[in-house]
């Protein structure tokens, strides 16, 4: 069953597929949206706020972008053939490369990016000109998002690319400012029926294979492997996130992006410190990460003097700094 607020504020299309609310942001204001989302921590998009941006479009961005270094991550497809447990790192842990903005543009265009999975994920905006585009700042206040907890992010990537199930310890914002990507959330309710990958990968992987992740094809379940995710679907969510919506993920809330169609696709995304506090205080979730983090310590100890006293340290302290 749904919980009262999921009752409230998400709503079933037919009996197995449900669709989190869209409000028009041209409606809402800060107390609005804190009473009936962020409060108590119900995803919702929003719409009509970013209706004058510009498409961020390839062109636009090698535009903006041109030279500027950026780390690319090279995913590969093969990894999708395994179990998720007996994979070496996931997420921002996966080994990247510095390219120039052009460089991965090219590879995007020559759909070498599509065949291989190349991803330029969460590459803070605040040293690029795009740095200070009004209308995320108009937004951002429309909301009364205040506490950043990050930057805002640039994800760009190939049409197909998958994000896996995964949840995050502070609120974000999901932007899509170029094309469209398919997000399918779990309530937190549902971690353990979602077979997160165990605490102890910190000892072994550090930071490399975070506990935050699913061990769950969600679209592919192996239920003789994972039986309790049967239970997970009664509260699984759906949304497609069309340019210029917002989509408000609380933390803890598990989330698979996948990006549609077979040309490119943009999204901005920040974080924001979990409020109410008493929310962030009651979240098993954000605390398992806490915990995790404190087991990783020995691997980033032993890691860390290992690239300091390395030939190349200058590029191994610049990787492990990106993987935070």
């Amino acid at each position: 069953m749904k919980t009262p607020l999921e009752e409230k504020h998400l709503s079933d299309s037919d009996n197995s597929l449900k669709q989190v609310a869209r409000v028009d942001g041209t409606n809402l204001n800060p107390e609005t949206f804190a009473k009936q989302y962020r409060k108590d921590g119900i995803p919702v998009v929003i719409t009509g706020l970013l209706d004058s941006m510009n498409h961020w479009d390839l062109d636009f961005l090698r535009e903006k972008l041109g030279n500027q270094e950026f780390p690319v991550r090279f995913n590969g497809w093969d990894r999708y053939k395994k179990e998720k447990n007996a994979w070496n790192n996931i997420g921002s842990g996966v080994e990247s490369r510095t390219l120039s903005f052009n460089e991965y543009a090219d590879l995007l265009s020559s759909k070498e990016a599509h065949k291989n999975d190349i991803y330029l994920g969460r590459c803070a905006l605040k040293k690029t000109p795009l740095a200070d585009t009004s209308e995320l700042e108009e937004a951002d206040a429309k909301l009364g998002l205040k506490m950043p907890g990050t930057s805002p992010n640039l994800w760009v990537c190939p049409g197909s690319h998958i994000t896996p199930l995964h949840y995050d310890p502070l609120d974000g914002t999901l932007i899509q400012v170029h094309g469209e990507k398919r997000i399918v959330l779990f309530a937190p309710s549902q971690t353990y029926n979602l077979y997160p990958l165990s605490l102890f990968n910190y000892l072994k992987h550090g930071l490399k294979l975070r506990a935050n992740y699913s061990q769950v094809y969600p679209e592919n379940p192996d239920f003789a492997k994972f039986p309790k995710f049967k239970k997970a679907l009664s509260y699984r969510y759906e949304v497609i996130l069309k340019q210029g919506e917002i989509l408000f993920i609380p933390a803890g809330w598990w989330h698979e992006v996948t990006s549609l169609g077979d040309g490119v696709v943009c999204s901005i995304n920040r974080f924001w410190h979990v409020f109410p506090l008493t929310r962030a205080a009651t979240s098993w979730n954000k605390w398992r990460l806490h915990l995790g983090a404190l087991m990783t310590a020995p691997y980033i100890i032993k890691t860390w003097l290992a690239a300091i006293f390395s030939k190349d340290r200058e590029q191994k302290l610049r990787h492990l700094i990106q993987r935070l």
